[in-house]
Parts: structure tokens; C-alpha cells; sequence
């Protein structure tokens, strides 16, 4: 598999897009930067699930930016998806690394170093460490402050991306706690210009 750019982790919510189209916005936050999107649907059901997925596929592909499919490695096997994300909540890590095989993409969602270091060992390729700040599209988030994230930073080989209720205001100090990406929803779905958003979040990673 191919290195994957973590930067700028698109995670999708159609309840924050309103009745604006999914997958012209994902276009859109692909066009302002975003390197990396998870098709994330917990209220949705299988069917439509997999209609999404399809969807969202067409233009990742066509911009050759990864898709993770959120907990479902069902759809993710069906579409071929890049790979699946877990929490800790949801199959556990080594059987969905068992279903999925060596040359999918697996993240999973830690709030501490001792469930990374378990994650790590379950096969995970990336870690999702949050809820950093309060989030709404999260509300039952642990939340894990800055100086938890730079611990697991010194600790962890593998890529980290901060997740949580990070937008323009917080996301330099998020970064600088030597991360590989920022993994964001509201920040760029709610916005009117969802280009210009990702293309100011992207801007943070630009030396």
C-alpha cells in the first residue's frame, strides 16, 4: 500500500451537511485539501450505507485520496475501500484485521496510552486519539488533553491523527504536538465553503 498522507482527515456527517449533497461536498473538501476521508453513517442502514459508500468512492478514486469506511468492514470489503476504522466499542481490532487482511488500511480510536499500545499490538496502521475538545458530533467522547496526546506521540511508532471538536482556532497547538494529521467534521462540513475551510486547515501543515 501506497504512504498515506494523513493531514487532513475529512470524516463525513450528513446531519451537519443539511440538505446539501455528500458527495459533491466530499469533492469539494478533496479540492480544498483534504488528503484522506472516512465515510462515517450511524444512523444510517446497510442499504443506503452502501449506496454512500459507492458514491463517495466514485470521487475518491477519481482524486486517488483513500476512503475508511466507519465500523461497517462489511461495505468496506464490498466497495473495496481502503480500510476500515474501529472504536473501542465496535468489532474488536484483531477480527476486523482477520476479515480485512494485511494490505487494508485499519485505524482505531484510543483515548490513552494503554489503549494504543493494545491497538498497536491488534494490528492497527493509524490510531484516532480524541475527543481533543468537546465535540457535538461526538457527545459521548472521552476527552483527552494535549499533554495525553504528546505522551502517546513519544510512545507510539505508528501514525496519530487528533480528532475532536479541532477547527482553525485550535488546530496549530493539535499539530505541534507532532501528530501526522487533524481528523475533522464540523470544521469543514458546516461551513458555506467547504473548499475555502479545508483549504485554511490545510494551511497549517504547510511549511
Amino acid at each position: 500500500m501506497n504512504k498515506i498522507d494523513y493531514s487532513l482527515y475529512l470524516v463525513t456527517d450528513r446531519n451537519i451537511l443539511k440538505n446539501r449533497d455528500l458527495k459533491d461536498e466530499v469533492e469539494n473538501a478533496i479540492k480544498g485539501g483534504v488528503t484522506l476521508v472516512q465515510l462515517r453513517e450511524k444512523e444510517c442502514g446497510g442499504k443506503d450505507f452502501l449506496e454512500y459508500a459507492i458514491e463517495v468512492k466514485e470521487i475518491t478514486d477519481k482524486y486517488n485520496v483513500p476512503l475508511i469506511i466507519n465500523d461497517r468492514v462489511d461495505i468496506a470489503l464490498a466497495i473495496d475501500a481502503a480500510g476500515v476504522h474501529v472504536g473501542q466499542n465496535d468489532i474488536p481490532a484483531k477480527v476486523v484485521r482477520e476479515l480485512i487482511g494485511k494490505n487494508k488500511v485499519l485505524g482505531i480510536s484510543v483515548s490513552n496510552l494503554e489503549e494504543a499500545k493494545k491497538a498497536v499490538e491488534d494490528g492497527a496502521d493509524y490510531l484516532g486519539i480524541g475527543a481533543i475538545y468537546s465535540t457535538s458530533t461526538k457527545k459521548d467522547a472521552k476527552n483527552v488533553k494535549l499533554n495525553m496526546l504528546k505522551e502517546i506521540r513519544d510512545n507510539i511508532k505508528i501514525p496519530i491523527v487528533a480528532i475532536g471538536g479541532i477547527d482553525k482556532n485550535n488546530a496549530k497547538e493539535v499539530i505541534e504536538c507532532n501528530i501526522d494529521g487533524i481528523a475533522v467534521v464540523s470544521a469543514i462540513l458546516s461551513e458555506n465553503d467547504i473548499e475555502l475551510a479545508a483549504k485554511n486547515l490545510k494551511s497549517f501543515f504547510i511549511k
